[in-house]
This record gives structure tokens, C-alpha cells and sequence, in this order.
């Protein structure tokens, strides 16, 4: 649980030492604490008391077993709920490949950089290989099934610590079963009294990329859009880091964002900038209201009023007969004056997905 925190709020390197600072890094380009814990104070009462108890439940069970020692977070807050800009995976952070953004951001150290790029490069291709990738499911309608049920078969692909099978229930009149990440308080995918849904990582594509031309000018960065040049947006975030002795020490990134996003690398003499969904007060609300849902009516309708799951399609069926395949309910909106299809610079790295 603690891991997927550490990761998801850009923390892992307190625990794993500097080689985890490229990936926190990128998490914190998108998670920013303090705009979460804003979202919280402004989130409605109902996901200010689930978040709540949460963290209540968290700290209380770390009170009353003090042989369990976490590696860094030692207290839990409501906010931290709410660190995954996709509800669950946030898998779509991950087009930003790692060592391209080591190689844009560590100018410190331009001498070894490129070594330790291609040793990281390495190091994510492997996990690439390894772990699985995907999920496939699907659901049958009753008029294919011997008893006239609808049926649904799930094999969704994640890393064994990433999520447990677990039942969910309440005084409340939550009662749900199924896979949930470890450390948030919803099933991702599983099935109440009524409904089944599971989830398959999409081929939509709902990321974009944006090659930005950078003109500096006395002393500022500036990037040209249409027939303007706007200010390049600059920030510092300062990274601890475990050493290997034990002791804490950090690194201070100045980072650039333009409107598109922050700059995620560079590619033939332009600076690339992502854009994908960050709305965590939405995907949080329709990850756990979902699995609430009585029918294939109300799924949908919690769908269509958050529109917050980017990287997954949904395979449903529920007790009544129906059956669905949903796609992602976000989608950039886009100007078809040009070509959002083409890669930035004919080498972007090849899709990973947990779903």
C-alpha cells in the first residue's frame, strides 16, 4: 500500500534511494500536494468523509500495530486519496518515457547523463517485458448461455503487489467483490448483487503530445503559438532522496510547462510538452460510485457525468440481461485542422498499460 502511495505522490526515492528521482519526477510534474489538498477542501462532503476515514483507518491500524514500520509515510492524509489524476492507475502519466526525461532534465550532470538514460532505458524495457501488460474479458448475453443469463469472464493483467482480491461491504449498503489497488477504497473491477464490470487497456488515444518551438528572448524562454509568443512557464521541485548509507539528501529541478503541459523531453530541436486528463476529484468519484450501480442504466449514467477513465474500456453486463462495451469517456477535444495522429518526432515509445 505504501508503495503505491510513495509512487503515485512522486515519494518513491525517500525509500529506494536516487534512482527512483527520474520517476518521481514525473509524478510530480502532474501531482502537485498542494493543489490536492486544495481539490480536497473543495471536493464534495460525501468524498471529504470517505477520504477522511480513509486516513483515520490507515493511522489507526499503524497505532495499534507498531511492529509495522513504513519506510516514509508514517501518517496518512485525506488529500493523499486523491493522487491518482485517473482514479486508479494513472497509467497515463507513462507516455512519458523516463530516460527522455532524465536526459531534458539533468543537465547537471551532462557528462554521465546519457549513460545512465540508456541504463534506465534498459531497466524499462525490461519491466516492460515482464510485467503483464493489459487485461481482456468478455461478457455474453443470454440468448448465447445455457441458463439465459448474461455472463462475464475477466482476466485482468496486473503485478501481483499492485491490487488484491477483496469484498467490500457496509452498514451503508455497500456490498461489492473484486480487485482494488492496494491502499484505495473502491473495487476497481469486480461485481455487486447486480452488475459485473472489468476494465481493458484501450488503444483510444487520449494523450497528446505538442512540439513546442522555443524563442528565448531577453533573458526569457518563450514558445511560439499561431502567430504569438507566450511565456514558458518555469517552476523548482525539490526531490529527497534516500542515499546509500541511510542518510536523506535532495535534488531541486527548475521544470517547464507551457498551456499544452510540462515539458516531458526534446526532440529535434523542439521541446515537447504532454497533455493528458488530471481531474482526481472526478475519477475518484466515478472509480467508487460505480460500484454502487444497480444496472447498466445508472453504470452509465455515473460514466457520463464524470468522464473521468482515459486509458480503459469497460466490459459490463448486469442480472437484468444487458451487456456493454464502453470506451473511454474522455477524449481530448481536438481541432481537426490538423493531425493529432502523428507522432511528435517519429519515435514515441511503445504503450505500456495495468488494467
Amino acid at each position: 500500500m505504501e508503495t503505491n502511495y510513495l509512487n503515485a505522490l512522486g515519494r518513491l526515492a525517500e525509500a529506494e534511494g536516487e534512482s527512483a528521482l527520474w520517476s518521481d519526477l514525473r509524478q510530480r510534474l502532474f501531482v502537485d500536494p498542494a493543489v490536492l489538498k486544495t481539490d480536497y477542501a473543495a471536493s464534495p462532503l460525501w468524498i471529504r468523509s470517505l477520504t477522511d476515514a480513509w486516513a483515520d483507518g490507515l493511522n489507526a491500524y499503524l497505532a495499534d500495530h507498531p511492529d509495522v514500520k513504513p519506510k516514509v509515510i508514517t501518517r496518512f492524509e485525506p488529500w493523499m486519496a486523491l493522487s491518482f489524476t485517473e482514479g486508479s492507475i494513472g497509467g497515463d502519466i507513462e507516455r512519458a518515457f523516463l530516460p527522455e526525461l532524465q536526459v531534458f532534465y539533468d543537465r547537471p550532470q551532462a557528462a554521465a547523463r546519457a549513460e545512465a538514460a540508456a541504463r534506465l532505458a534498459d531497466a524499462e524495457n525490461t519491466k516492460r517485458f515482464m510485467e503483464p501488460s493489459g487485461s481482456n474479458g468478455i461478457a455474453i448475453a443470454p440468448s448465447n448461455t445455457a441458463d439465459g443469463h448474461a455472463l462475464l469472464l475477466i482476466n485482468p493483467h496486473t503485478s501481483f503487489y499492485f491490487r488484491s482480491e477483496l469484498q467490500m461491504s457496509s452498514d451503508e449498503g455497500l456490498d461489492a467483490y473484486g480487485a482494488a489497488t492496494w491502499g484505495q477504497f473502491f473495487i476497481y473491477q469486480g461485481f455487486n448483487p447486480h452488475i459485473g464490470w472489468m476494465h481493458t487497456s484501450t488503444g483510444a488515444d487520449a494523450v497528446d503530445k505538442f512540439a513546442e518551438t522555443i524563442v528565448p528572448r531577453d533573458g526569457r524562454l518563450l514558445y511560439r503559438y499561431g502567430r504569438e509568443l507566450l511565456p514558458v512557464s518555469t517552476a523548482s521541485i525539490t526531490l529527497p532522496y534516500r542515499r546509500a548509507d541511510g542518510t536523506m539528501a535532495s535534488r531541486t529541478f527548475t521544470v517547464y510547462r507551457t498551456h499544452h503541459g510540462p515539458i516531458v523531453r526534446q526532440a529535434g530541436g523542439k521541446w515537447i510538452a504532454l497533455a493528458l486528463m488530471d481531474r482526481p476529484v472526478a475519477a475518484l468519484s466515478q472509480s467508487y460510485l460505480r460500484t454502487k450501480a444497480h444496472d447498466y442504466a445508472s453504470f452509465l449514467n455515473i460514466a457520463q457525468t464524470y468522464r473521468a477513465n482515459s486509458s480503459n474500456n469497460t466490459v459490463f453486463a448486469d442480472d437484468r440481461g444487458e451487456i456493454a462495451l464502453l470506451m473511454p469517456q474522455f477524449i481530448p477535444r481536438r481541432d481537426d485542422r490538423f493531425d493529432y495522429t502523428a507522432p511528435v518526432d517519429g519515435a514515441d515509445p511503445p504503450l505500456t498499460g495495468r488494467a
